[in-house]
């Protein structure tokens, strides 16, 4: 019994819990938050370094062997992503003291932020299809909650069309689980993949895993994004910059679970839908990226663009290409997080959102103007930033897979990115400066020490890919080869 799993997702559950009742002492509910951060990444990195030398590890609830009880599951793709979840929570907690506001704090802010996490962890570990349902729920009432704090009309507008598109696809993925415990009689994914390769992935199959398919894009912004714009610019900056960098990556992480391990029998169906998504996906956030003139907008559209282009990876389906994407996707967690916090601190020094009424801010702030010109070479995918390595291999793999079509979106999509943020930056740091020094707002050190850790980290992630290496290669070969998770969770010896 590895009991050590399920903390990743116990902690911030009980600390969560504890925030509730420390509402009035907000410093208290501040250095609660830090060292529940610090203990979760502690043991995340544990297990990491343990499925290195021991492989797939698992745990089962009440000593249940699968496939009848629950257990949660950890190999390398789930743990990298848990651990990544972790830090930038954590930095974003950071920003969040010196910008959220005592009356965001005294209405629960933190315990809702850790019973998201508590759900997006628990959705990265679970080794069933069911509780992957209820993670995801955990996950999406606290993000109602985020969504809607403050009360602002503008949020209130978009958060009734998050919930409404949220509510419907979790209906979607309740009706998929029923039709697919109906037809193969488990929920256990390891299990699942025995059952349908045994049976064969057949017409209804194939059209339960469209079913899926339709749940996991709604849920991360593939194709059926129209929700995401407006839903990840209406909250506050730290609350957008969490949902931003974690809350698509969970849909991402479902299908390429799902479509590794569960539904790989028919990828001339499933796999060519996902690519045409993708495609499809890229190109709308590419033409959003360009079309806005308000700062908010164009970088929720690079969430879009993202998503599409990490999904190319499993479109693709080579190992060079899963790998590439795990890459990306770490790498968009941490960027996106500063991207939408630099977003969010330029409105909150200029007091506007249109890239139009900003100039010359480089010159009251340059650290800002040269953190924001480092987050969009990383996510231009210049080298040796964290955005390169990923898109290198997603390319390498497209071109194995002879998927040039893909490959030249792909790749198009990176200079749409690219053209994106630089009209921002010329437009808003450089030129003459529109803040005279009666106006100039002070950059508080608690909402700039946050952005700088995320540059030095995107920095580090490429400059230092080669110690990330053996973790995402082994995570690839586990996706690729299905085998290997079946047999760690379906072993009873383990």
């Amino acid at each position: 019994m590895n009991n050590i799993l399920v903390m990743p997702m116990i902690i911030p559950l009980l600390t969560g819990i504890l925030l509730v009742f420390l509402r009035p002492y907000v410093l208290v509910q501040r250095v609660f938050s830090l060292v529940s951060i610090a203990a979760t990444v502690a043991v995340s990195v544990t297990i990491l370094n343990l499925i290195q030398s021991d492989g797939i590890l698992r745990l089962d609830f009440g000593g249940w062997l699968p496939p009848y009880g629950i257990s949660f599951v950890a190999d390398s793709f789930s743990m990298l992503l848990v651990l990544t979840t972790v830090l930038v929570t954590g930095i974003l907690l950071i920003y969040a003291f010196s910008s959220i506001g005592r009356a965001h704090e005294n209405m629960f802010f933190y315990p809702f932020v850790f019973f998201l996490i508590a759900g997006v962890n628990g959705s990265f570990l679970t080794g069933d299809l069911f509780n992957l349902f209820v993670c995801f729920e955990v996950m999406l009432l606290s993000s109602y909650v985020l969504i809607t704090l403050g009360g602002r009309k503008v949020q209130l507008v978009e958060s009734i069309k998050y919930i409404a598109i949220n509510v419907l696809s979790s209906w979607f993925f309740l009706v998929g689980i029923a039709y697919l415990y109906g037809t193969v009689g488990t929920l256990n994914m390891a299990h699942l993949s025995v059952r349908i390769a045994e049976v064969g992935q057949g017409p209804l199959l194939t059209v339960i895993s469209i079913i899926f398919l339709i749940v996991f894009s709604l849920k991360s912004g593939l194709l059926l994004y129209f929700w995401l714009p407006g839903s990840y610019s209406a909250p506050p900056t730290v609350v957008a910059a969490l949902f931003g960098a974690l809350l698509t990556k969970v849909g991402i992480y479902a299908m390429f679970r799902v479509f590794t391990l569960i539904f790989y029998h028919e990828p001339a169906v499933t796999h060519l839908m996902i690519g045409v998504m993708a495609a499809i996906t890229m190109i709308g956030g590419s033409i959003g990226a360009i079309a806005y003139n308000d700062i908010r907008k164009i970088v929720s559209y690079n969430v879009v663009i993202a998503v599409g282009f990490i999904l190319v990876g499993l479109a693709v389906s080579t190992e060079v290409a899963i790998q590439g994407s795990i890459y990306y996707l770490i790498h968009d967690m941490i960027i996106k997080a500063l991207l939408f916090l630099i977003a969010g601190t330029m409105i909150y020094l200029t007091g506007t959102a249109r890239i139009q009424n900003m100039s010359g801010l480089i010159r009251n702030y340059p650290l800002l103007g040269w953190l924001f010109f480092i987050t969009m070479l990383s996510l231009a995918g210049i080298p040796p930033l964290s955005g390169f390595i990923g898109k290198v291999y997603v390319g390498q793999g497209a071109i194995e897979a002879g998927a040039f079509v893909l490959l030249a979106i792909a790749f198009l999509s990176s200079i749409f990115v690219l053209y994106s943020l630089l009209r921002i930056f010329l437009n808003c740091f450089w030129g003459e400066t529109i803040i005279n020094e009666d106006d100039d707002v002070p950059l508080k050190k608690g909402m700039l020490i946050p952005m700088v850790l995320f540059g030095i980290l995107t920095i580090a992630l490429g400059v230092g890919a080669e110690g990330l290496a053996p973790y995402v290669t082994d995570a690839a070969h586990t996706l690729m080869n299905p085998k290997i998770y079946i047999d760690a969770v379906l072993n009873s010896d383990s």
